[in-house]
């Protein structure tokens, strides 16, 4: 299962002044670049139904040449919900109540389906009266157009690239076209993966893609290509080790069933040799206990 929130609340995190030039220029225009400070996660609990909602990303940050503050909150939706305007509106009024700082709303809409424009809007009424109208920003990545990304410097268009609205034909095209953009953004090698990994992740191509997908690679400039193929490599490298943690994973949970969250936290963070020799290790456990050691001395 794709972890679609950590995902993007990376990847926006990471590259937030860039995510605001590219969706909102407006609003750059009067953020101030630093300091720009993440709020820790903000759990709230819905009194109706007793449900306990994480906020995916709040940034307070400063109003340019002034000491007052605002908060920017990004949402990601990776399933259409009805009445999701509702819900980002009690949370609006909940990060306000507790910050007492303006607040500007952002949802970024990252499913594939429907392709119907989502609202943007909260609206409580009377026959004479409108009580509320709350309205909120909105990315409907599944109604952008990938080519209107393609002249961006912007490592967010990089990624979301991955997820707009793309024609099955154009799949191999996409892939290759966010491969040369990362390519000349010069970014150090651990924001490097971070936009590689997310396209990977979002644009898997099958066999055959796969296979013009390389041919494509042999045809761009030899200068450029050196570059595209040190990213394809590190694809590769981290496909194997996808491939082996889902190996161990799967025989971990076949002899001791589900596994805690934190055990699945540890191994995913093994590096291949070491995985290999708990795939050795685990033949001779007899015990969830016997993991917990292994994992403990190693």
């Amino acid at each position: 299962m794709i972890d679609h929130d950590r995902l993007f609340k990376e990847l926006i995190s990471t590259f937030f002044w860039e995510f605001i030039e590219l969706f909102f220029p407006e609003v750059s225009a009067y953020l101030e670049r630093e300091p720009i400070t993440f709020l820790p996660q903000e759990i709230f609990t819905d009194v109706t139904s007793g449900d306990r909602r994480e906020v995916d990303l709040v940034a307070k940050c400063q109003f340019r040449g002034k000491e007052s503050c605002f908060l920017i909150h990004v949402e990601n939706q990776s399933q259409s919900q009805t009445d999701f305007s509702e819900r980002m509106f009690f949370y609006f009024a909940r990060l306000y109540e507790k910050h007492r700082l303006p607040v500007y709303p952002v949802v970024i809409f990252s499913f594939d389906y429907p392709l119907e424009e989502q609202p943007n809007f909260h609206r409580v009424e009377f026959p004479d009266k409108v009580v509320l109208d709350f309205n909120h920003a909105v990315i409907q990545l599944n109604r952008l157009n990938w080519r209107d990304f393609l002249q961006q410097p912007n490592p967010v268009a990089a990624a979301l690239m991955s997820k707009m609205r793309i024609a099955r034909k154009d799949r191999i095209r996409v892939k290759l076209e966010c491969l040369r953009l990362l390519a000349t953004l010069r970014l150090d090698p651990a924001r490097m993966q971070l936009i590689s990994g997310f396209v990977d992740t979002y644009l898997r191509l099958n066999a055959e893609e796969e296979r013009q997908f390389q041919a494509e690679i042999v045809r761009i400039e030899p200068v450029e290509r050196e570059e595209v193929m040190e990213i394809v490599t590190s694809w590769m490298e981290q496909g194997i080790e996808r491939g082996k943690q889902e190996l161990v994973l799967r025989l971990l949970t076949r002899r001791f069933g589900t596994l805690d969250p934190e055990f699945q936290q540890q191994i995913s963070q093994l590096p291949v040799a070491q995985l290999e020799n708990l795939a050795e290790a685990l033949l001779d456990f007899s015990t969830i206990d016997d993991l917990r050691n292994w994992l403990s001395n190693h």
